[in-house]
């Protein structure tokens, strides 16, 4: 018998009072009541899920069950994805076996990777629909979905085990990311019928797949539990370090400190070559480190290109739609055919609604980026001192980044979202050029924000008890970017016969917002 359980329940009893028979009722009352609480939504879900798919949406749909599966897959690579406990991290340098040590950490990595497979499943068969043979298809979806979690975190494991396999797993990612791309291409173009036909095919097809897959998955899953011996002890020590991390940030609800680790992680051990700072002007010279930063990450510049599509892959499967039409044999003034506009209208609207937000967040997201060096100074106010130079030239020089990476990625989704018909034609790219100041004074906002106040009252509503602190916290930044890109947000909204007198008000109002911004933070003691 291993030792590892009798060390375990050693310390455990040292260190806590042992587990009685109500610890263990109580856990189990608990795991009970939840899982009745989530049968019924549940059931809904799979309900809602079983229908016939839409071949417009379809491949859409396929796109973004890929990017989930690759965001997965790189959550896994980033977090370990083998993180053994802090208390169990002394017994990775003792001579105790290795797989032994980990097979608590791998269970939970193994439970974690089914659920979220399950979730995919359900993903994959909302988008396939189920037409016939409802049990097996859904089963079938399911096992796909689990297969691909548990395969892609086995991939992930062996990647922290080997660096042939951790060199391979990045352009993995990439691959899907690229894949996913084209799926999406298809599906809104020639390859409609091909997507059609496999959401047709028959049950056996997808049986036999879900079959193959978990095969697969079985094997890599098998491979990664040998390889847990080969893992290096520094790696898991770590990933264990990373996790305690993101735990402490969870607990006190501080995602700044998190964001910070996880930037610190990236330059720890790196050796960077030194060049000559060029010639700029005085306030030009500190932020030229945000540039030479988001150089020397040239994949951060190819994500974010990649994400601009991702509005108009969620526009497309959820059927976004500026027009609306009665079916054909309504009258146009009977009751049917208004109760149907009026049901499209309002289905349009919060489409409408959705792809506004999405694409803010998102070019706020873009233009966020670009901020490293305003973050620090907002941190450390003393260094930023030490230069000599204004804070508000100093920040006016570091909005130039931001803004330029927000107005890109906006232009760029807005061009996906009107070539998939999801937005009117119109000039939406000078709109969106006109949102760079907004966008860098809301991005700076965001960076120099104070850590999350958790004096604030706490709001009672009907939905809940909401904290004001964190919810203050999450909208800094987000306020100052949807005032200063209310004409953009209005034209989303409403679609304009003539776009004249919003590039006037667009360009003048994101103008106003920055030099407010500048002029508020110039005053602000450092």
């Amino acid at each position: 018998m291993s030792p590892v359980p009798e060390i375990r329940a050693f310390v455990r009893s040292r260190s806590r009072r042992p587990r009685s028979w109500l610890d263990h009722y109580t856990a189990g009352l608990g795991l009970a009541v939840t899982a009745a609480v989530l049968s019924q939504p549940a059931s809904a879900l799979l309900t809602a899920v079983t229908r016939e798919a839409d071949p417009s949406r379809t491949g859409a749909g396929i796109a973004l069950v890929m990017l989930a599966w690759a965001g997965l897959l790189a959550a896994a690579r980033t977090l370990g994805p083998v993180t053994p406990p802090s208390a169990d991290a002394w017994l990775l340098l003792s001579p105790l076996d290795r797989r032994a040590v980990l097979r608590r950490p791998a269970g939970v990595l193994l439970a974690v990777s089914v659920a979220a497979g399950a979730v995919l499943g359900v993903g994959l068969l909302a988008v396939l629909g189920a037409p016939d043979h409802t049990a097996v298809r859904s089963a079938a979806a399911v096992v796909l979905g689990v297969a691909a979690a548990t395969g892609g975190t086995a991939l992930a494991v062996l990647a922290q085990a080997s660096r042939t396999v951790d060199a391979w797993a990045g352009p993995v990612v990439t691959a899907t990311v690229a894949l996913a791309a084209a799926v999406a291409l298809l599906g809104s173009g020639p390859g409609r019928r091909l997507l059609t036909a496999a959401a047709t095919a028959p049950p056996t097809l997808g049986a036999a797949a879900a079959a193959v897959s978990a095969a697969l998955a079985a094997l890599l899953v098998r491979r990664a539990w040998v390889a847990l011996d080969r893992i290096p002890a520094r790696i898991l020590l770590a990933a264990t370090a990373r996790t305690g991390r993101a735990a402490a940030s969870a607990v006190t609800m501080d995602p700044g400190s998190l964001t910070w680790s996880a930037e610190d992680e990236h330059w720890r051990g790196r050796v960077l070559r030194s060049r000559r700072w060029p010639a700029l002007p005085a306030p030009m010279a500190p932020a030229w480190q945000d540039w030479r930063r988001l150089a020397r990450r040239p994949w951060r510049p190819v994500v974010l290109l990649a994400a601009a599509v991702l509005p108009a892959l969620a526009a497309q499967a959820g059927g976004a739609s500026r027009t609306a039409t009665a079916p054909a044999g309504a009258g146009g003034g009977s009751p049917e055919a208004v109760a149907v506009l009026a049901g499209q209208a309002g289905t349009g609207a919060a489409a409408a609604s959705l792809t506004a937000g999405l694409v803010l967040v998102g070019a706020l997201a873009a233009a966020v980026t670009g901020t490293s060096g305003a973050r620090r100074d907002g941190d450390n106010p003393a260094l930023a001192r030490l230069l000599g130079l204004g804070p508000r030239r100093v920040l006016a020089a570091r909005a130039l980044l931001p803004g330029l990476l927000g107005a890109a990625w906006l232009a760029l989704a807005l061009a996906g979202l009107s070539a998939t018909g999801a937005l009117a034609a119109g000039p939406w790219w000078p709109l969106a050029a006109l949102t760079a100041p907004a966008l860098a004074a809301g991005a700076l906002r965001t960076a120099r924000r104070r850590p999350v106040d958790h004096s604030m009252p706490v709001i009672d509503t009907p939905v809940g008890a909401i904290p004001t602190g964190p919810l203050v916290w999450a909208m800094t930044g987000i306020d100052l970017t949807v005032l200063g890109c209310l004409p953009l947000v209005v034209a989303l909204l409403f679609p304009p016969a003539a776009f004249g007198g919003f590039l006037a008000v667009q360009a003048l109002l994101g103008t106003a917002v920055l030099s407010a911004y500048l002029a508020g933070e110039g005053k602000r003691p450092a």
